[in-house]
């Protein structure tokens, strides 16, 4: 029998992070405790819409989602429709979900499942760092009360997406970022026993593309009629490719949410895919041997003129601080896109006769 991990996904549920709830919905080894909602590709509320609408698709509608902070701890809102579509899932279209939110702040919620269940509860980060920063400031022994803790967020040898130096999640709310990394310094220099964080930046998420013909191979695994979202892909005429016809209502979100992701990255990095970055840091939280990991020091920079944002690594172990996080320098993707279509196309296939 698969040991079960119970996670608590911290969410600001855009494309990427979508496939990473139906990713960890779909995996044997993952008990869903709850999902909490942070403002970042969209607004807190919409998160909350859009996390609750991804169960309801999965049919997990006894999975409590609780609303977060809405604006990050001491800057501005920002939102990143240009890259995720109006409401965050790109051009697909779900149902209002029927679930209500929970009536647990995320902060009450992450603290009270923390000490429910000590030890035994991972927390992944799939968005900035706002509602983790603040449950740290309430309850600074956290980490010890955690299992473990994974974030997807950073740019630790690579060029930034959203600056020169800054990846996306951390460049929205870089102070909570700072918080949190500072945290877990403090308690491993109380507990060297206290697991580091495992951080997937964009060194290894951007190795991380879905392409159309992978696409193909889900709705294959899911029993589904192949999708036209591929057209544009292939130089057909895109007229063809304004909604998927796929038989299979999750396949058809897949492919009608990632099209857009994938007009996207065509525009800006020059290939027509996506990068599925939170999946990647899902997948690598419930099997590390997905990736290779260096144990670093790492800070963020809240003050440069140029550089606020950026997740400083201390590479070269140059400061002689005790490194507070396992950074991901390497990733098996090829097993990683296997694991995400067995996974993804087969909860799909489980819910081949849903309507909706």
């Amino acid at each position: 029998m698969t040991a079960r991990t119970s996670v608590i996904l911290d969410v600001d549920t855009g494309i990427d992070d979508s496939l990473a709830l139906l990713y960890t919905a779909g995996s044997p080894d993952a008990e869903i405790v709850a999902a909490t909602c942070v403002s970042g590709n969209v607004a807190a509320r919409q998160v909350g819409i859009n996390t609750r609408a991804i169960f309801e698709l999965a049919g997990r509608t006894d999975i409590e989602v609780a609303l977060g902070r809405e604006t990050p701890l001491v800057r501005a809102l920002e939102t990143t429709e240009e890259t995720h579509g109006p409401q965050g899932l790109g051009y697909a279209e779900l149902p209002p979900p029927t679930a209500a939110l929970s009536d647990r702040h995320a902060v009450d919620l992450i603290l009270e499942e923390a000490r429910r269940r000590p030890g035994e509860t991972m927390l992944i980060t799939l968005g900035p760092l706002t509602n983790l920063a603040m449950a740290l400031l309430r309850e600074p022994g956290l980490p010890r009360l955690l299992k473990g803790y994974t974030l997807m967020g950073g740019a630790f040898g690579v060029s930034g997406n959203t600056t020169p130096t800054n990846e996306w999640n951390i460049h929205c709310d870089p102070d909570a970022a700072k918080i949190v990394f500072h945290a877990w310094a403090v308690a491993r220099e109380a507990d060297p026993s206290i697991p580091r964080p495992l951080a997937l930046g964009l060194d290894v998420t951007e190795q991380a593309r879905i392409l159309p013909d992978d696409v193909v191979r889900l709705a294959r695994r899911a029993g589904s009629t192949p999708d036209d979202s591929i057209a544009l892909a292939r130089g057909e005429d895109p007229m063809l490719a304004t909604r998927s016809v796929a038989s299979n209502p999750i396949v058809r979100y897949v492919a009608d949410a990632l099209r857009y992701y994938m007009e996207f990255h065509a525009r800006y990095d020059g290939f027509y895919g996506a990068f599925i970055h939170d999946p990647l840091a899902v997948a690598a939280a419930l099997d590390r041997s997905l990736v290779t990991t260096e144990a670093w020091f790492v800070d963020v920079e809240t003050s440069g003129e140029l550089t606020t944002g950026m997740t400083v690594a201390d590479r070269r172990h140059l400061t002689g601080k005790t490194p507070n996080l396992d950074v991901a320098v390497t990733a098996n993707v090829p097993e990683f896109l296997d694991r995400l279509i067995e996974r993804v196309g087969g909860l799909a296939a489980n819910r081949a006769d849903v309507s909706r």
